[in-house]
């Protein structure tokens, strides 16, 4: 995973990472943005029209190993899943093509995202940063949510804190060019559905249950069996705009099941596992190409930078443990 070569990007991305640790404070080894999280294995299992769609190789053969890691929102380690800044959730898969071959998914709990470019993220999270959620008029925050409907949209969308990771709906934001075997290509956006369905809790329901409900909900679920979700493509018509995060597909557009995963356990050294693993919004997969939506390349600058710091901390660690 190479860092992108254009300047203003790599200097955008260490610019929003800067702005992470403002609003959540530096958690040396975590994540800047969904800090607090886990990490299960399983396999991938294409549906039969999977191949329809793409060539990519997960795609077109009997099985692939995965990991998945569900998440909180925020770069708070330890923030309490009762918190409804938790929300939204986020799910990240990784296809393991082959040794030290990868492709991935990263998806969460909301359809959509507040901004179409990272200049406008930045901005956002400024504001976020220099004002009071408390005390919102004239605040930096609220002159923001005024001029950037899809902002303000983003942020009144509704958030319901679910019952399980097991049982969220989860939205690729940006969407990909698949490429089948015989050169169609067509543009779509990964959802990702828990097979046992959505069920998700009020928020008395919410507030009974303990700080780390999800994960605990977690390691008794997959004691029990496989957790199953499919992976969907929502596929673009033509002049859907196809570069624009912020911008909503109509609801009847064609929904194509792609697979199966099935998690059967939980990683082994997770904490170590989750510090090394850095995930990517770009697929780098023959098969399946990024769109030109500008968030992609900005957010594949701000994991991998972030990643290596998170790596970095590790070593320290590692190194001071050892002495």
């Amino acid at each position: 995973m190479p860092l992108p070569t254009d300047e203003k990007i790599l200097a955008l991305a260490q610019d929003l990472i800067q702005q992470f640790d403002t609003i959540f404070g530096l958690h040396p080894g975590f994540r800047p943005a969904h800090a607090k999280g886990i990490l299960l294995a399983g396999t991938f299992t294409p549906s039969p029209g999977a191949a329809s769609l793409t060539r990519a190789p997960h795609m077109n053969r009997a099985s692939t190993p995965v990991t998945v890691r569900f998440s909180d929102a925020t770069g708070v380690p330890l923030i309490p899943d009762t918190d409804p800044n938790s929300n939204p959730h986020g799910c990240a898969i990784r296809f393991h093509l082959a040794d030290r071959v990868h492709t991935d998914i990263i998806s969460h709990s909301t359809d959509g995202f507040p901004t179409h470019t990272g200049q406008e993220f930045l901005e956002f999270f400024r504001a976020v940063a220099s004002s009071d959620p408390s005390k919102l008029s004239g605040s930096p925050l609220e002159a923001f949510l005024g001029s950037h409907p899809a902002a303000l949209a983003f942020v009144h969308a509704p958030k319901p804190a679910p019952s399980s990771f097991a049982r969220e709906a989860y939205f690729g934001i940006t969407a990909m060019r698949f490429t089948n075997k015989d050169g169609a290509s067509r543009y779509g956006r990964y959802r990702i559905v828990p097979e046992a369905g959505v069920d998700h809790l009020s928020a008395a329901a919410v507030a009974a249950k303990s700080a780390n409900f999800l994960f605990d909900e977690l390691a008794e679920r997959i004691a029990k069996g496989p957790i199953k979700l499919r992976v969907v493509a929502q596929l673009a018509n033509d002049g859907d705009v196809v570069n624009d995060a912020t911008v909503h597909w109509p609801e009847d557009r064609t929904l194509l099941d792609l697979g199966t995963i099935a998690l059967t356990a939980p990683v082994a050294n997770d904490a170590h596992e989750q510090q090394w693993t850095i995930f990517d919004p770009i697929p780098r997969v023959d098969g399946i190409e990024a769109s030109d939506d500008p968030l992609l390349e900005l957010r594949a600058a701000v994991y991998l930078i972030s990643g290596r710091r998170r790596r970095a901390a590790a070593e320290t660690s590692a190194a001071k443990s050892g002495a």
